[in-house]
């Protein structure tokens, strides 16, 4: 089906902030400064990756630390593929930002009048800031969230589903969006825009085992890619070495933190077993521990470990801990008793829609920052607590790139094409849904092979082939549109994995266990199904139109 549409009387706005986590507010609340911004989420604005993030924030603010000390540990983890200018970027304005956060009354625990600094696997120093104990994310997305709502050049736009993003000419000029339900696709409401920036988050929903919450499907991957602008390092999930396993309860993330502050993991027989494979031990890279959890537990025949925080006191785990105690402890667990069964699962896509240094993507007036944007940063294996200070640091290079212009929409029309069927079946939808998601997590894991790769298209090929059934209420549904955006996301990140014969990161070939320095490329992804090979730490030099 398609829909043509002219920009005549239609809602413009000059930024359009696609996504609530700590890109998308930050962002919007810094380009309030210089013109009407209008802000589309999903779900609530309190709903996003961002508010279950636990952790913290990584900035070397400590005098015992520096930016080059940041630039060198994230360098040393992202597997040669980290762009160096945008790591130097994070490392040295990082620090501004999160003094910025400060600022604005992100209340930051403190020791002695000083931001509290914690350890994390593979940071040199002490450089994580977090608030109340363990509700980093949580607490900076409240006062981010309280600044938008008052900010009277910010118009908010809740339960708004991001069907596409309209384009002419080879121009990004906003997008189309849904309400929760509507009888047909005329009744869409599009909006245009000067600049459209997605901050639409990542994809962890496309995994059956995951940290991520119910919004996490890749729409703004998906809509970048079928909009034209390239896709790169897919094959780079990172999957969080300790979630909660202990079901029925949901895949609760705990954070690194407590090994930072000293927990240790142990098998089902009670050994410690991380110093067998690295020297780091529980504070090694993320990959390194999600991958020697998942051996240990095949070697042991079960399916979880344990996080041992005895040599923690109850009144260290209550007050660092707070919301990992307490959610634990609705499900029957004392942590404070008790070790935390634990296993990995599926935590954050490094890659995503590339862009350069000031957030520009392939397609002129797109922007994207945080999870959904490949800014370089991360490489191959995101270094602990970078990705909050990502969102800040690139989504205030997107406000000072727009700074001093007037993004305007020129008069135009604009043919979308609709890639959606006039009627769906929401029984089917769900069990298609628990399919991809059972595949992806079966072939596309922590540890992958040609014939899991393969077995995983073959399955994903043929469940797109399944006729939807019409039912009596024509109304078009967000979740079938959430099975499109995932079905696609995971065909483009198997066949990013297939592309890549070696193991770089968080992507283990057992046929290819040897990183090959041949293969220190990024794999960029077009529409329609082209890839293109390039150097890892080349930046994108994009020509847009003025």
């Amino acid at each position: 089906m398609a829909l043509f549409i002219s920009n005549k009387d239609l809602p413009y706005t000059p930024f359009l902030v696609i996504g609530s986590g700590i890109a998308g507010l930050y962002t919007a609340l810094k380009l309030s400064e210089i013109g009407e911004v209008t802000l589309v989420t999903k779900e609530t604005l309190v709903e996003s990756n961002t508010a279950y993030a636990q952790g913290g924030i990584a900035a070397a603010i400590s005098p015992t630390d520096s930016p080059e000390f940041h630039y060198q540990d994230t360098i040393r983890v992202g597997g040669g593929l980290c762009q160096p200018e945008a790591v130097r970027l994070l490392a040295q304005e990082g620090p501004r930002r999160v003094r910025e956060l400060m600022a604005l009354g992100v209340p930051f625990d403190q020791t002695a009048g000083e931001p509290a600094l914690t350890q994390e696997a593979a940071h040199s120093r002490r450089r994580i800031l977090h608030a109340d104990g363990d509700a980093t994310g949580r607490e900076i997305s409240r006062v981010l969230t309280r600044y938008v709502i008052r900010n009277s050049r910010i118009r908010v736009i809740e339960n708004r589903f991001v069907v596409s993003l309209l384009t002419a000419d080879g121009v990004c000029h906003g997008a189309l969006t849904m309400k929760k339900k509507i009888e047909r696709l005329e009744d869409c409401e599009p909006i245009l825009a000067g600049a459209t920036i997605l901050c639409t988050g990542g994809c962890g929903r496309v995994y059956s085992a995951t940290t991520n919450p119910q919004v996490a499907t890749g729409d703004g991957l998906a809509m970048a890619y079928r909009a034209g602008a390239p896709l790169t390092d897919l094959e780079f999930m990172q999957f969080h070495p300790t979630a909660l396993f202990l079901p029925p309860a949901p895949r609760f993330l705990i954070s690194e933190t407590v090994r930072g502050e000293g927990a240790l993991l142990r098998n089902k027989k009670g050994k410690r077993f991380m110093p067998g494979y690295h020297e780091q031990a529980e504070l090694a890279p993320r990959d390194v521990v999600a991958r020697a959890i998942y051996l240990e537990m095949q070697k042991t025949d079960t399916d979880h470990v344990y996080l041992d925080l005895s040599v923690l006191t109850p009144e260290l785990i209550k007050m660092r801990f707070p919301n990992i105690y307490e959610t634990c402890c609705k499900y029957g667990l004392d942590i404070t008793k008790e070790p935390i069964p634990v296993a990995p699962a599926a935590h954050y896509m490094m890659g995503g829609i590339v862009t350069d240094l000031w957030g520009r993507t392939g397609l002129p007036h797109l922007f994207s920052c945080g999870e959904a944007a490949n800014t370089g940063v991360h490489g191959a294996n995101r270094l602990a607590s970078n990705s909050l200070l990502e969102g800040l640091v690139f989504g205030h290079r997107i406000y000072e790139y727009l700074k001093g212009k007037a993004p305007s929409v020129p008069p135009i029309n604009i043919g979308f094409k609709a890639e959606i069927e006039t009627s769906t079946d929401p029984q089917l939808t769900k069990v298609l849904i628990t399919k991809v998601q059972d595949l992806m997590t079966k072939n596309m894991g922590i540890i992958r092979d040609q014939e899991k790769l393969q077995r995983a298209q073959v399955l994903l090929v043929e469940d797109s082939g399944t006729v939807q059934p019409g039912f009596s209420h024509q109304t078009f549904s967000e979740e079938y549109l959430e099975l499109q955006n995932m079905r696609l996301v995971a065909g483009l990140m198997i066949q990013a994995a297939s592309f890549r014969t070696e193991s770089r990161g968080s992507h283990f070939r057992t046929d290819f266990p040897q990183t090959n320095p041949d293969w220190t490329k990024k794999i960029f992804l077009f529409k329609p199904g082209k890839v293109r090979i390039v150097p890892g730490n080349v930046l994108p030099n994009w020509s847009w139109p003025s």
